[in-house]
């Protein structure tokens, strides 16, 4: 979806260049393109992963207010604490998360700022967590670990940091981490046969960082 919105803008960039088509007004409604993108991200993670998509939309929609004179780029400057202020309500969406599950092993949270952070979890219904870092890196290891009711769910937020989630072997991986200018891959050998059910899902995003899975 984001090749094919970058893809669009330039048509658009070569036809006004080129002179074929006078496409400059058009070239107002880009950042428009990206508030489809962020939208799409939240659709296709079924509205579970919200913290990368929502920063996508709420900026490309500030830039789309600028760009029509609805508003200055001062006053959309102002504003930026908002994106500080999502981001606590999304590590204390977390930590309710944690509370609202009756064994703390079933969902583990961490979180490292300028350090690392690691965690293990051995629940044989695991069903989830929150991992979050900044500038540093945190690690869970899954492989004593098992799903009773799959798929689990994982949200990791990497921001000048690496998330690594450690898994078993024959699980079989979803990734929907929205990347921003970072990366997010499954970096298991694809020589073990896994069956066809999803185990766990990975969701967040990753901004000048990287989400990984591993074994």
């Amino acid at each position: 979806m984001f090749g094919a919105a970058v893809v669009v803008v330039g048509v658009l960039l070569l036809l006004d260049t080129t002179g074929a088509v006078p496409t400059r007004d058009l070239l107002v409604f880009t950042p428009s393109v990206f508030v489809l993108v962020g939208l799409w991200a939240l659709v296709r993670s079924g509205f579970r992963n919200l913290v990368g998509p929502v920063l996508v939309i709420s900026v490309a929609a500030a830039w789309q207010a600028v760009a029509l004179d609805y508003a200055t780029a001062e006053e959309v400057t102002d504003l930026w604490p908002l994106l500080v202020i999502a981001f606590g309500l999304s590590l204390l969406l977390g930590q309710y998360r944690d509370r609202t599950v009756g064994s703390s092993d079933d969902r583990v949270s961490a979180l490292a700022l300028f350090g690392g952070a690691e965690r293990r979890s051995t629940s044989q219904s695991f069903a989830g967590g929150d991992l979050t870092a900044a500038f540093g890196g945190t690690e869970l290891d899954l492989r004593d670990a098992a799903v009773a009711d799959p798929p689990a769910r994982i949200n990791a937020v990497a921001l000048f940091g690496g998330v690594e989630v450690v898994v078993p072997r024959d699980w079989n991986v979803r990734i929907d981490v929205l990347p921003i200018l970072g990366g997010a891959a499954d970096e298991r050998s694809r020589g073990e046969r896994r069956h066809e059910e999803v185990d766990l899902v990975v969701t967040g995003f990753a901004a000048f960082g990287g989400v990984t899975v591993s074994d």
